[in-house]
């Protein structure tokens, strides 16, 4: 009787299982959202190469960064990079989901960050939040969050 019992219930969660799969289909990004995910891309080898002049473009003059020692506006990021105090080596990205909100672009990105912070190199895994405006035909950035998570990154 329990083997029975154990054989539907097993049978049951496959079936769920499988259900759930099929009924959640690959969303092909828009083509603003794509826009948003290359740019993205491109934003963390600049932030890797330490570009400092491409980022001074695309962050805003009132943009504000969250890390996990503190927060800060787009001079101090910049000086943090150009310094050396924070140098983002690789970000890998896992994931990366978009939603546009009129001129808004919200930007979710599950990543495992390869950085040295000071003289110390450091991986944390982090869910980054990065918000786009869009101001005269070009995004700027607005903001960008680190969170860290307390699992490694798949």
């Amino acid at each position: 009787m329990k083997t029975l019992i154990f054989g539907l219930l097993l049978i049951g969660l496959t079936q769920i299982s499988i259900a759930q799969t099929q009924s959640q289909p690959i969303k092909t990004p828009t083509t603003t959202e794509q826009e948003i995910l290359n740019l993205s891309k491109e934003k963390w080898v600049w932030m890797a190469d330490k570009n400092v002049t491409a980022l001074e473009k695309l962050f805003d003059e009132q943009s504000v960064f969250v890390h996990m020692g503190g927060s800060w506006g787009k001079d101090r990021e910049i000086s943090v990079i150009k310094g050396g105090g924070i140098w983002y080596k690789k970000a890998e990205v896992h994931e990366a989901s978009v939603k546009i909100i009129e001129n808004t672009a919200i930007l979710l990105n599950r990543i495992t960050l390869l950085a040295v912070v000071g003289r110390n190199e450091v991986t944390n895994p982090f869910i980054v939040t990065e918000v786009y405006v869009k101001k005269d035909g070009s995004w700027k950035m607005g903001s960008l969050s680190f969170n860290k998570i307390n699992q490694p990154a798949k």
